[in-house]
């Protein structure tokens, strides 16, 4: 038998014995996984692919030297291996930080009442995780790349006349060096966190996503707004939830002179005490604005985030329009000019 079967033959059998080693492991793995907390069934998960690399590699470097080959050769494929185990080095790495980052979230609640901690750490790990995965993927790629001769001249010699291709690479860049410097500075300062409601361009939501280059935002009708991570630092926008969950909502409401303010007071106070959305700080009720024709009510009523905010609202807004159709439905805004053509029409005799 040729020595490249014989080498081919060893290199077959050695790599399928490995994959199926790998398999049955894992099998087991993944079934006892499902006992364990979340980040154990990643781990498993996560490291699937890179074993499979690993075995391929000791697979070559083992059958390798069953054939025999000039020193060129063998000296190019000896270059080969030593970036392979540099690939291999850095995927490790990659998996190893991702894991370690999931386990660090894993322990943070954003089901809680109280999630400002937990949603500004999120938020920087995420931003720490991308920036050290860009970090080692340019580090492996580089060291692996410079372990040939060809490549390195090529790399001299790029270095050598950058001059203006580099400055058009530099301007060709710019809008994603920008966004990527803008979400490292946004994981230091923090303006918007993972689950802030936001109001951008006059539409609200949550902060669902973030990349590196641009943020997801989850709107109330549950469209996604795309919005890059320069914006935040160029523009102005709302942050309902930056200091804390809690918020207070506004319900604006016309009445007719006529009506009797304390009585809508009062009403908005049992209504809020009545709701379990409130979160017993904050209901008032204040005349803010008059004109010739009505006078206008603020309810400003309290709640733990921003969507029981929402509700609580409607709620308030129902209920205190209800109470008045029922109680004073006189005191509702009408035209003036109907009201005195109705009564005088009333006064004409038959």
């Amino acid at each position: 038998m040729p020595a490249w079967a014989r080498a081919a033959s060893v290199f077959a059998l050695i790599l399928a014995a490995g994959i199926a080693l790998q398999a049955v492991a894992y099998r087991i793995l993944e079934h006892e996984a499902l006992r364990w907390p979340t980040v154990a069934r990643d781990m498993v998960r996560k490291t699937r692919r890179v074993g499979r690399f690993a075995i391929f590699l000791l697979a070559l470097s083992l059958t390798i030297p069953l054939v025999p080959l000039p020193s060129q050769v063998l000296d190019a494929i000896h270059r080969a291996f030593v970036a392979g185990f540099i690939l291999l080095a850095g995927w490790i790495g990659l998996v190893a930080v991702n894991i370690w980052i999931d386990r660090y979230k894993s322990r943070l609640r954003l089901d809680v009442e109280d999630n400002l901690a937990a949603r500004k750490a999120i938020t920087q790990m995420r931003y720490v995780g991308r920036t050290v995965d860009i970090v080692i993927v340019v580090l492996t790629l580089g060291s692996a790349l410079m372990t040939f001769d060809t490549v390195r001249e090529f790399g001299i010699s790029l270095f050598a006349s950058a001059g203006i291709a580099g400055i058009a690479a530099g301007l060709a860049a710019r809008p994603m060096l920008s966004n990527l410097f803008a979400g490292m500075q946004l994981a230091l300062t923090q303006p918007i966190r993972i689950d802030d409601v936001v109001v951008i361009d006059g539409e609200w939501g949550w902060v669902e996503e973030f990349t590196s280059t641009y943020v997801v935002i989850r709107l109330w009708d549950w469209r996604r707004q795309i919005v890059p991570l320069s914006y935040f630092f160029e523009n102005v926008f709302t942050n309902w939830t930056r200091a804390s969950s809690a918020i207070i909502g506004s319900v604006i409401l016309w009445f007719d002179y006529t009506v009797p303010v304390e009585k809508i007071r009062a009403r908005a106070a049992a209504l809020a005490e009545a709701s379990p959305l409130w979160d017993r700080r904050v209901v008032n009720v204040q005349v803010t604005d008059t004109s010739e024709h009505a006078l206008q009510l603020r309810v400003l009523v309290s709640a733990r985030n921003s969507s029981q905010a929402w509700d609580l609202r409607c709620q308030m807004r129902e209920g205190l329009i209800a109470y008045a159709q029922a109680e004073f439905p006189h005191a509702l805004p009408r035209s003036r000019l109907q009201a005195e053509l109705a009564g005088a029409a009333r006064e004409i005799p038959a």
